[in-house]
């Protein structure tokens, strides 16, 4: 529905921010039922006029939060990493960071159909870490890391699509996953090509350099 929150988002920004894992592929999606942002009515057109170069740094600097379900605190930790890595270009760094979350590698492995939903899949303890139970989302996976269902949770409603999932989904080329075992190991490191952000990161990274 346009009314559900998470939909509001999407329309706020002016774009799908994928948060609601399939449905925002469908006809269902509220940015094809009504792009319009909350509260406008009629056929403006979208996007604001006269936006100041701050408040597009600021707009974009959003989306990409609440396309990794970030706090304020949490972006800019991670922003400020990136700019005192001393190689690679800021914004990869970033990319790099955002994309290496447990959360944000259960969804891209296919396990979860959102980054919210994969969240609460850690967060609750129905993943394992290198066979280990895990429930830090925010922990940062590297290469040879493997990534499971745990056993208790095998069984549970939460994971019943997962091999019609895995049959249709195609993961990034730094997740290798096992259809039969149900696990995804990371074989390498992500890359911006790789990552499905399409807002701008230049505005973001001036956005933390002022």
């Amino acid at each position: 529905m346009a009314s559900d929150p998470k939909c509001k988002l999407c329309r706020r920004a002016g774009e799908r921010l994928f948060l609601k894992g399939e449905r925002c592929y469908s006809p269902k999606c509220a940015m094809v039922k009504n792009p319009t942002p909350p509260g406008q009515h009629g056929t403006r057109k979208k996007g604001r006029r006269n936006a100041s170069a701050f408040g597009a740094e600021l707009r974009e600097k959003q989306k990409i939060r609440l396309l990794y379900g970030l706090s304020e605190t949490q972006l800019g930790n991670y922003a400020s990493a990136a700019k005192k890595r001393k190689t690679g270009v800021m914004a990869d760094n970033l990319v790099e960071s955002l994309e290496q979350r447990l959360d944000n590698a259960v969804f891209r492995a296919g396990f979860g159909i959102s980054r919210s939903i994969s969240h609460n899949l850690v967060t609750y303890g129905h993943m394992t870490l290198n066979g280990k139970p895990v429930s830090m989302p925010s922990l940062r996976i590297k290469k040879g890391d493997v990534i499971g269902i745990r056993v208790q949770s095998a069984p549970l409603g939460l994971f019943k699509d997962v091999d019609e999932r895995f049959k249709k989904y195609v993961p990034p080329k730094w997740i290798e996953v096992d259809k039969t075992a149900k696990t995804a190991t990371v074989i390498g490191v992500p890359t911006r090509e790789d990552s499905q952000i399409n807002q701008d990161l230049k505005l973001v990274v001036q956005y933390y350099s002022r």
